[in-house]
C-alpha cells in the first residue's frame, strides 16, 4: 500500500462482514460513519501501476488451466462424446449419405460456431459458472442458469450408466473367444440344444438384452436391480468423483489422455478396417449422395439438432470451463478450433463405422448365399430345379457371391412365377447396410458382432469399450463442471464437499437405470429431459445477450477482451439469424412431440424381437415433469425478481459487483485487525443491478489454516465482478 494514502480504520472482529450493500449506501451517502468503517481506501490515482499488479494478482486466485493445451482437451473432450460414434453416422445414412455433410456444415457456420462463440466469450468475459453469468447479464433471467443445471444433473444421471455398460463389455472383453460370439446351450438330461431366444435373434443381441441388462419385458415390470451394472455404476461414479473432486486441477490432467485416446483407437480401428474385406463397400454407400434426400425440411431440422448437441451448447460446461480462462484469451480461435474438431471427428468416426460395417455386411452376405446354397442343392437333388439351369463353371463347393448373384439371375429369368416360392433370401449387401441402427444399438450390438470376425477380437473389443469410457469420461466432467462451478460460485461451499455430495446423489438416483427396465428410463431421460429444455436455454440465451444486454455492447466488451472486434458477421448472426433458426427449431420440435405420442422400445423375450409399447399414464406424467422441471427455474426466478420477492440484503441469487472497486487481498494474520481492503477512486457510484450478500475475506497465501468458505477454487477463494470500462484490462 502507497505510504501517501488516506487510511481510516476501525477495529472488528475477525467474524463479522460487512454488507455490500451497506457499504454501497454508506458510500453513496458519503456520511461520514462510512469512514470510521472496517475498509481501508485507497488513492489508486496516486499508484496505479500498483493497482495493476495487486489486481492481478487478486484474479490469479481463481483456479486456472495449466496450458491452453489442456484447456483445448477439455472443451474437445466435453463436446466430442457419444453422439459423434454413434449418432451422427445414423443420421448420414439415414439423411442421403455425403449429401447430409452440407446442410451439417451450413447449420455449423450459421447457429453452430455463433453460439458457442458466445458462451466462450460470455463465461471468458465474466468468469463465473452459468449461474453467475446470466444473473449478471440480466438478474431477470437469472434461471437460464440454474435449469442448465438441472438439465445437466439428468443429464448425468443416465450418461454415467452408458459409461457403466460399456465398463461391463470392458471387464468382459478378456477372453477368447468373446462372451457374445456364440448363442449359448441349454443342456438338459439328454440333449442340449441353442438358447430359443438367441438362436431367433442373434449371439450379440441376446447378449446385450439378456446377458448384460437382464431386461424385463416392459417399463411397469421393474424386476429387482441388476447387482453387476449397480457395481458399474458405482465405478464410473467413483471415476467422475476423483477427477473432479479437485476441480480442473484434477480434471485437466485426466484430460490428456480421455481426450486423446480416442483418436488414436479411431485411427487404429480405420486403418484395420480398411484391410477387411467389404470395408470399401460400406465407406462408398455412406458417401454416395442421394441430392433428393437434402431437400427434405426434417433433414435440416435433425441436422440443426445434432449441431446444437454435439457442441455441448446450454449445458453450462462450456461457459464453466472458460470462466478458468485469462481474460485476453482468443476464445474466437477457441470457437472455431473446437467447432471443427468435432466436425472432422463426426467424419472420422462415420469412416470407421461405416468400413466395420461394410466389413460386417460382407460377412453376413456370405453367410446368406452359403445357407441359400444349400437350399439349390436341396431343390436339384428333388428335382424342383433343372440341373441344366446351373452354369458349367460353377463349383458349388466354393461358389462366391457374383456366381450366386448370376445363378439366382436365370432362375428369375426361367422361372419367373415360381421364384418367390423357392424361399431363398434376397442376399444384398446394400439391404445389409440399409439397416439404420445407432445409438446402444450399433455399440453393443452392430459394431459387438463385426468385431467378433475380426483377427484378435478380444484385443479390439478392449480397445473399442475403453475408447468410448473415455468418450463418455470426457463428456462427463464438462456436464458435472456445468453443475459445481456454478453452484460453488454462488452458494460458496467447498468444491470437494460439493463434489463427492453430488456423485453420491447422482448415484442413488441412477439405480432406477440399472433395474431390470433400467433401460427404458435411459431411452426416456435421453428423449425427455435434454432436448426441449436445452433449446429454450440457448434461445433465452441468445436473445439475453443479442437483445437485453444488448449486440453492441458486446461487442464492445469483446473488442476490450480481444484487442480485436470481431467479424461483423457474428452481430447479425445473434441478433437476427441464430435466434430465428433456434425459435423454429423449437417449434418444429414442440410440433414433432406433438404428433408422436410418447413411445418406447420393448424387448419381448419369449419372440425375441423389440416392440414399440406407449408409456403408462405415470410414465407420461414423468415425462412432462422431466421437461416441466427442467424450465422451471426461467419463470420462477423472473417472477421473484420481477415482483422485488428476492430480499437484497438476504441469500441473492446474483453475484456480488459494483462499480469502480473491487476486494484486494488482506493480512489475515492475528495482528492485523483489517477485515477488507477496497481500493476505490469515486465512491459515488450506483452499485450494480446485481447485490449480494456479503463481502469474504481473502486469506493470504502464507496461512492455510482457518480458511473462509468461498466462491472458487479449492478453498472457494472468491472476486467481484463489475462493469469498469475505465479501469485496466487486469481489474476484471
Amino acid at each position: 500500500m502507497p505510504k501517501n494514502s488516506k487510511v481510516v480504520k476501525r477495529e472488528l472482529d475477525d467474524d463479522v462482514t460487512e454488507s455490500v450493500k451497506d457499504l454501497l449506501s454508506n458510500e453513496d451517502s458519503g456520511d461520514d460513519s462510512f469512514k470510521k468503517s472496517s475498509l481501508m481506501v485507497v488513492d489508486v490515482q496516486e499508484d496505479k501501476d500498483r493497482d495493476i499488479e495487486e489486481c492481478s494478482d487478486t484474479e490469479e486466485e481463481r483456479p486456472a488451466w495449466n496450458s491452453k493445451l489442456q484447456y483445448i482437451l477439455a472443451q474437445v473432450g466435453f463436446s466430442v462424446g457419444l453422439g459423434n460414434v454413434w449418432r451422427f453416422p445414423y443420421l448420414c445414412q439415414k439423411n442421403g449419405g455425403g449429401a447430409y455433410l452440407v446442410p451439417y456444415l451450413i447449420l455449423l457456420v450459421v447457429i453452430g460456431i455463433p453460439l458457442f462463440f458466445l458462451e466462450l466469450a460470455v463465461g471468458q468475459r465474466i468468469r463465473r459458472g452459468s449461474i453467475g453469468v446470466w444473473n449478471y447479464i440480466s438478474p431477470r433471467l437469472g434461471g437460464i442458469g440454474f435449469a442448465s443445471c438441472v438439465v445437466c444433473f439428468f443429464v448425468a444421471l443416465y450418461y454415467n450408466v452408458i459409461i457403466g455398460w460399456s465398463l461391463f463389455y470392458f471387464s468382459q472383453s478378456f477372453q477368447q473367444p468373446l462372451p457374445w460370439d456364440q448363442c449359448p446351450l441349454v443342456k438338459n438330461k439328454t440333449t442340449a440344444f441353442v438358447e430359443p431366444e438367441c438362436e431367433k435373434s442373434s449371439a450379440t443381441t441376446f447378449y446385450w438384452y439378456r446377458e448384460a441388462l437382464d431386461i424385463s419385458s416392459s417399463i411397469t415390470e421393474s424386476g429387482g436391480l441388476n447387482w453387476r451394472m449397480v457395481v458399474c455404476l458405482l465405478s464410473a461414479w467413483v471415476m467422475v468423483c476423483l477427477a473432479m473432486i479437485k476441480g480442473i486441477q484434477s480434471s485437466g490432467k485426466v484430460m490428456y489422455f480421455s481426450s486423446l485416446f480416442p483418436y488414436v483407437v479411431l485411427i487404429c480401428f480405420l486403418v484395420r478396417a480398411l484391410l477387411l474385406k467389404g470395408s470399401v463397400d460400406g465407406i462408398s454407400h455412406m458417401f454416395t449422395p442421394k441430392l433428393e434426400i437434402m431437400l427434405e425440411p426434417k433433414v435440416w431440422r435433425e441436422a440443426a439438432t445434432q449441431v446444437f448437441f454435439a457442441l455441448g451448447l446450454g449445458f453450462g460446461g462450456v461457459i464453466a470451463f472458460s470462466s478458468y480462462n485469462k481474460r485476453d484469451n482468443n476464445c474466437h480461435f477457441d470457437a472455431v478450433l473446437v467447432s471443427f474438431i468435432n466436425f472432422f471427428t463426426s467424419v472420422l468416426a462415420t469412416l470407421v463405422v461405416f468400413a466395420v460395417l461394410g466389413f460386417k455386411a460382407n460377412i453376413m452376405n456370405e453367410k446368406c448365399v452359403a445357407l441359400n446354397t444349400d437350399k439349390i442343392i436341396g431343390f436339384l437333388n428333388s428335382g424342383v430345379l433343372s440341373h441344366d439351369l446351373i452354369p458349367h463353371h460353377m463349383n458349388f463347393s466354393s461358389i462366391n457371391t457374383e456366381d450366386y448373384h448370376q445363378m439366382t439371375d436365370i432362375f428369375k429369368g426361367v422361372k419367373e412365377t415360381e421364384f418367390s416360392s423357392l424361399g431363398l433370401d434376397p442376399c444384398d449387401i446394400k439391404d445389409e447396410l440399409n439397416k439404420a441402427v445407432q445409438g446402444t444399438g450399433l455399440a453393443f450390438i452392430a459394431f459387438t458382432e463385426a468385431m467378433t470376425h475380426f483377427p484378435a477380437s478380444p484385443f479390439w473389443s478392449v480397445m473399442f469399450f475403453l475408447m468410448l469410457v473415455n468418450l463418455g469420461l470426457g463428456s462427463m466432467f464438462g456436464t458435472i463442471e456445468g453443475i459445481i462451478t456454478p453452484l460453488v460460485d454462488t452458494f460458496k461451499v467447498r468444491k470437494e464437499f460439493l463434489t463427492v455430495g453430488c456423485c453420491l446423489l447422482a448415484f442413488s438416483i441412477g439405480l432406477i437405470f440399472v433395474q431390470r427396465s433400467g433401460n427404458y428410463f435411459v431411452a426416456m431421460f435421453d428423449d425427455y429431459s435434454a432436448t426441449l429444455p436445452l433449446l429454450i436455454v440457448v434461445v433465452l440465451e441468445n436473445i439475453a445477450v443479442a437483445w437485453v444486454y444488448g449486440t453492441d455492447k458486446f461487442f464492445e466488451d469483446l473488442k476490450d477482451m480481444l484487442g480485436f472486434s470481431p467479424y461483423r458477421f457474428y452481430y447479425y448472426m445473434w441478433k437476427y439469424v441464430s435466434p430465428l433458426v433456434l425459435l423454429a427449431l423449437l417449434a418444429a420440435s414442440i410440433i414433432q412431440m406433438g404428433m408422436n405420442p410418447p413411445t418406447y422400445s420393448a424387448w419381448i423375450g419369449e419372440l425375441a424381437v423389440e416392440k414399440t409399447l406407449s408409456y403408462p399414464p405415470w410414465g407420461l406424467a414423468m415425462c412432462v415433469t422431466l421437461v416441466a422441471f427442467a424450465i422451471l427455474p426461467v419463470p420462477v426466478v423472473f417472477i421473484l425478481r420481477y415482483f422485488n420477492l428476492i430480499e437484497e440484503d438476504s441469500n441473492s441469487l446474483s453475484a456480488v459487483s459494483y462499480k469502480k472497486g473491487r476486494i484486494i487481498q488482506e493480512n489475515s494474520s492475528p495482528e492485523d485487525d483489517d477485515t477488507s481492503l477496497i481500493e476505490g477512486r469515486t465512491p459515488n457510484e450506483v452499485p450494480s443491478p446485481m447485490p449480494g450478500k456479503s463481502i469474504y475475506r481473502e486469506p493470504s497465501s502464507s496461512t492455510t489454516t482457518d480458511m473462509d468458505t468461498a466462491p472458487n477454487g479449492r478453498y472457494g477463494i472468491g472476486y467481484l465482478m463489475a462493469d469498469m470500462p475505465d479501469m485496466p484490462e487486469s481489474d476484471l
